[in-house]
């Protein structure tokens, strides 16, 4: 799938907050939990419990969220296809950093060992 102008533009303007419960939903449904899914954006983003809750309060955007964020220097081998699109092939960095996370609360919804995840094998 051919990512649009407009889905950039609504990616970058959908906020975190928006998304998180559902993150939480989607792992704690499949045995998973919070601190799982805390450890996984920790390593994505470098941000704390403490600046997630922040980014939460806030309603920060996507945009805000990934502004400062210190993407972890293995994210480039996070592959595959999440929700149509072939995440290597996003040419927007704003719209790849999002589907990043997006396939790593998958991964970690599917059981996947959190070594692998966080692609440290």
């Amino acid at each position: 799938m051919k990512v649009t102008p407009e889905h950039n533009e609504r990616m970058a303007k959908m906020t975190f907050s928006s998304v998180y419960p559902h993150y939480v939903t989607k792992v704690e449904k499949k045995g998973r939990t919070t601190e799982e899914l805390l450890q996984v954006i920790r390593w994505l983003t470098g941000y704390d419990e403490v600046r997630v809750q922040e980014f939460i309060d806030e309603k920060a955007t996507f945009k805000t969220f990934f502004e400062n964020a210190k993407l972890h220097p293995n994210a480039h081998l996070i592959k595959g296809v999440v929700c149509g699109y072939r995440i290597e092939e996003i040419d927007n960095p704003l719209t790849q950093q999002v589907r990043f996370l997006d396939k790593l609360v998958d991964e970690l919804a599917k059981g996947r060992k959190m070594e692998r995840i966080l692609r440290e094998k």
